[in-house]
């Protein structure tokens, strides 16, 4: 028999360390699964898309307020005045140009952005992200801005295909993540390590994830995946 998402979500929390995030991942679900999940206790919803997390945020009214949203998708430039009014967290900063958009709008409104900066761990050229090799130069730069704080890593990993193979991806970013932390940089502080998703999350875990994005595994699949 299927599981309701609030099965789901009871599911997981159990499997779940308590000190890990549990980000429900909502890319094309409807305003009553997230409604759902809410109502699960589900405290961190995170959107692909500007356009998505606006319809849903005005769908749910109050009830958008009661949790934190996290942009998790690629974020275009020309969508940063609107992604910095509804997210509470942009976890996919992957160069200097972003950042300093974000900053930019941000400073307008007087509000400070916390970020992930998105790793390229598989270096993976279909994937958005900064290289590894490059990171600490970018968060470098980053840290000279005043209206964003980095606050950790993000990276993707495989989506589908053995969970193991995730596992070097993870352990390249927790050991950049170790790395960046150890240089006590202005207005960078690394709470937070965005690994896993519904297919690697347990993998992601074990290697120090403090932050996972499940979307299949509350939501049930898409009906493209079930094709």
């Amino acid at each position: 028999m299927k599981m309701t998402i609030t099965e789901n979500v009871q599911r997981l929390r159990a499997g779940i360390p308590p000190q890990v995030d549990l980000v429900a991942a909502a890319k094309t679900r409807t305003p009553d699964e997230v409604r759902e999940v809410i109502a699960a206790g589900v405290r961190v919803i995170g959107e692909n898309y500007v356009q998505e997390a606006e319809r849903i945020q005005a769908a749910l009214g109050q009830m958008a307020r009661e949790v934190r949203w996290h942009m998790i998708g690629h974020l275009q430039r020309n969508k940063v005045r609107s992604a910095v009014e509804l997210f509470d967290m942009i976890e996919t900063v992957d160069s200097d140009r972003l950042a300093r958009e974000i900053d930019k709008r941000c400073r307008s409104l007087g509000k400070i952005m916390p970020i992930l900066v998105e790793i390229n761990s598989g270096r993976e050229p279909q994937k958005t992200g900064v290289m590894p090799e490059e990171a600490v130069d970018l968060i470098r730069k980053i840290s000279s801005l005043d209206s964003i704080k980095v606050m950790g890593l993000m990276t993707m990993g495989p989506r589908f295909g053995n969970p193991e193979d995730s596992r070097p991806t993870f352990q390249v970013t927790r050991e950049l993540f170790e790395q960046i932390r150890s240089l006590s940089l202005a207005r960078v502080d690394c709470r937070h390590l965005s690994m896993g998703m519904t297919n690697s999350y347990r993998i992601a875990i074990e290697e120090g994830s403090t932050m996972v994005r499940v979307g299949t595994a509350i939501f049930g699949a898409r009906e493209k995946e079930n094709r």
